[in-house]
């Protein structure tokens, strides 16, 4: 029977999501756990990738698993044995084709930032000290909103066949000392969110202006977006699925 797991982890310490010859992933410690509690290797699909250190509050695996679960025992069994950083959270039965990664229709997240240093931030969010116009930030993240090819925001090695995604949301909120970017998308390329945030930072500081949001799409190359911000600041916040899906 085919089941998705719903999990969270602090990735400061992880190599990202992907299983990986030289670094740990999440999907290797999680797939350890496994083996530990069913006793024998049953291989897992998660959502997509993340980046080394990025975090994540809601993602998403599938694994195939002989028989019904208990979901409260098996939640607990699983907890115990994972680290401090990893976390999961509920379980559901889907049906026996339903892919965690194919069948995403939306992925949301969260860049976070904070203005002054602060001891309990550290690796949870980038200390941007530089004053920033937030209107003009958010004017410019609008421009991205809709359908576009977002190659010029990609990582230059890459295996994706495109690189169009249709955004749905793409804004700056505050919340005491902390800036919040939420983007969400159908898909996301690797690197992208990072690099969207350190163009939109250039237009905040005034480096570049709203427009120039446009002619970097137009561009499509990855050297007149801006920087790549740290990854500790960013946050998976979830992925949503058709409910046809889903059997329980």
């Amino acid at each position: 029977m085919r089941y998705f797991f719903e999990i969270s982890y602090n990735g400061a310490n992880y190599h990202g999501w992907q299983s990986q010859a030289n670094a740990v992933g999440v999907q290797d410690v999680v797939e350890d756990v496994f083996e530990k509690l069913f006793r024998k290797k049953i291989g897992i699909t998660g959502s997509g990738r993340t980046d080394t250190g990025v975090h994540c509050v809601r993602q998403y695996f599938h694994a195939d698993i002989d028989g019904e679960l208990n979901y409260p025992h098996v939640i607990q069994r699983l907890n115990s044995f994972l680290p401090k950083a990893i976390s999961i959270n509920s379980i559901r039965k889907v049906k026996p084709q339903a892919h965690a990664r194919y069948d995403a229709r939306q992925r949301a997240y969260e860049y976070r930032i904070t203005r002054v240093k602060n001891p309990f931030c550290q690796g949870y969010a980038f200390h941007f000290f530089k004053p920033v116009n937030i209107e003009n930030m958010n004017r410019a993240a609008s421009l991205l909103v809709g359908e576009h090819d977002f190659q010029c925001f990609s990582k230059v090695k890459t295996d994706v066949n495109h690189f169009i995604c249709s955004l749905k949301k793409a804004s700056w909120s505050e919340k005491d000392d902390l800036l919040i970017f939420t983007i969400v998308a159908n898909r996301f390329l690797r690197g992208m969110v990072r690099s969207i945030v350190g163009s939109l930072l250039d237009v905040g500081t005034g480096k570049t202006s709203v427009k120039h949001i446009q002619q970097i799409i137009k561009s499509k190359d990855r050297k007149q977006a801006g920087m790549n911000v740290p990854a500790e600041g960013l946050y998976l916040m979830d992925v949503k699925y058709p409910k046809s899906i889903f059997i329980d």
